[in-house]
């Protein structure tokens, strides 16, 4: 799935038409994948993860040690005329592994399973960033509606108090009349209130997930590709779902885990050199008056060591019997997996088309209210209908414009989750304009192979945006003019 044509070109035409302060969906992806503290702190976890390769195959390369150790001897044994009050030891060693059982090698490949279940899980998590700012920019526009339509229904009802009481004034109406409307009015004032607060709670969510206040937002572009069926839905998410590929490949590295629990009952080899240095410091004794002795030795040493395991108090036996638990558990998780992008995907679409459905009712509901607003309002002004008539119209139109704006967003949010559970809604599937993907893999590719037991990374940096600077959202700053 990609957004190229339909999301640029579609984000253009907004933008055309909108002050140039406005912010677009696809700005605010864009800001999220850059940004973000949970996608980057999972972009260092994954970095780490990488490492896990170089760190297995560290056992199956040479080792070099060197020891040194500078001594005082303070008493000597009383049959001893050679002992040396002081002296200095050096030790070199150098130790090959020709054979591990196949431990080292399976672990590599175990280690490499888990890098790739790492990408899958990354993608995952980006997926869900995006997600939740799909439905944090939904949810901001819906509710800057709804506080929009709560304002305009207070100033109705304010209005027609004060109609209502002008007609007491003269004898037209009852003081029922009056108390009806001040009580809508009342209810209508603590809905907005209401409506601010969720309003102001959605743009905290948007600033948390964005790092950004949101401006003005533009109203999100079509999304395309989306399945006709959810069975269509399910063939690709089968494929393309990342939490479903990433136990695939945690399943594949508890198998290899199995293998490297099996070596330890197997013989294993290595090559190994040893070279010794001593120097007496000029007090070893010969024990002879008068015959000097070498105050300096060496010697090297060099061969190669089999370890053959017979008995181990059932240690591998157990260690083996806990890796294939573990496989079986993974085969499971599967399973599990499977089941989980199943549920998403048919719920994400069944909840798409009744949002559709909702839509429409909510249209064709928005246009009767309004016509029969427009009737009861003529009709009270004869006196064919009371207030409460007209009352009961202005909060049953107001009602399912609430419900329109809120289908929208449901709706949307619903057709990207959809998307995302079949694993097509990442920034390589959005081209977001001006971002340069990251590439889980070079990271990976980088230090696969180092051996420099000296290497190390510049010290870590925070790279995820703060948000204390940004203003607090209140009702008198986001409101407008009341």
């Amino acid at each position: 799935m990609r957004f190229p044509t339909i999301l640029i070109a579609t984000t253009a035409a907004f933008a055309l038409a909108a002050p140039a302060a406005a912010d677009t969906l696809q700005e605010a992806l864009a800001k999220a994948y850059a940004s973000n503290p949970t996608l980057t702190g999972a972009r260092a976890q994954q970095r780490a993860n990488d490492e896990n390769v170089p760190i297995q195959r560290a056992a199956g390369l040479p080792s070099s040690e060197v020891t040194a150790g500078y001594s005082e001897n303070y008493l000597a044994p009383a049959n001893s005329f050679t002992f040396p009050a002081r002296s200095i030891d050096a030790t070199i060693g150098l130790t090959v592994p020709i054979y591990q059982g196949g431990a080292v090698k399976n672990a590599v490949r175990a280690a490499d399973r888990r890098v790739a279940a790492g990408v899958e899980s990354l993608r995952g998590t980006e997926s869900s960033i995006f997600s939740q700012v799909v439905a944090a920019y939904n949810d901001v526009i819906r509710d800057s509606a709804i506080v929009e339509l709560n304002r305009a229904n207070v100033h109705q009802l304010e209005v027609n108090l004060q109609a209502t009481s002008d007609r007491f004034e003269v004898g037209d109406l009852t003081r029922t009349d009056v108390a009806q409307s001040e009580a809508r009015l009342s209810l209508a004032q603590g809905d907005l209130r209401t409506a601010e607060s969720n309003y102001i709670a959605s743009r905290e969510r948007y600033i948390a997930l964005v790092g950004d206040t949101p401006d003005n937002l533009q109203p999100p572009p079509p999304l395309p590709n989306l399945p006709a069926t959810p069975e269509a839905a399910i063939t690709v998410a089968l494929h393309e779902n990342p939490d479903l590929a990433a136990a695939e490949r945690n399943r594949e590295a508890a198998k290899y885990d199995v293998r490297v629990a099996e070596a330890g009952v197997r013989p294993k080899l290595s090559a190994f050199t040893r070279g010794q240095y001593s120097n007496y410091l000029g007090t070893l004794g010969s024990g002879v008056e008068g015959v000097p002795i070498a105050q300096k030795t060496s010697q090297a040493v060099a061969g190669v060591q089999a370890t053959i395991p017979l008995f181990q108090g059932g240690r591998p036996a157990a260690q083996t019997r806990q890796a294939q638990a573990r496989e079986s558990q993974s085969l499971e998780q599967v399973i599990a997996a499977e089941r989980s992008v199943i549920q998403q995907v048919r719920a994400a679409f069944a909840a798409w088309k009744s949002s559709q459905e909702v839509i429409r009712s909510a249209e064709a509901a928005v246009s009767a209210n309004t016509l029969s607003l427009e009737g009861v309002r003529a009709e009270n002004s004869v006196g064919n209908r009371t207030i409460i008539e007209v009352l009961n119209a202005e909060q049953e139109l107001l009602n399912a414009q609430v419900q329109l704006v809120s289908a929208r967003r449901n709706a949307y949010v619903a057709a990207f989750t959809l998307l995302a559970a079949m694993g097509q809604a990442e920034a390589r599937d959005l081209d977001l304009e001006g971002v340069t993907l990251y590439d889980p893999t070079a990271n990976y590719r980088r230090v696969r192979h180092k051996i420099w037991d000296w290497s190390s990374d510049p010290d870590p940096k925070t790279i995820a945006t703060r948000t204390v600077d940004t203003p607090s959202q209140r009702p008198e700053t986001i409101a407008g003019p009341k």
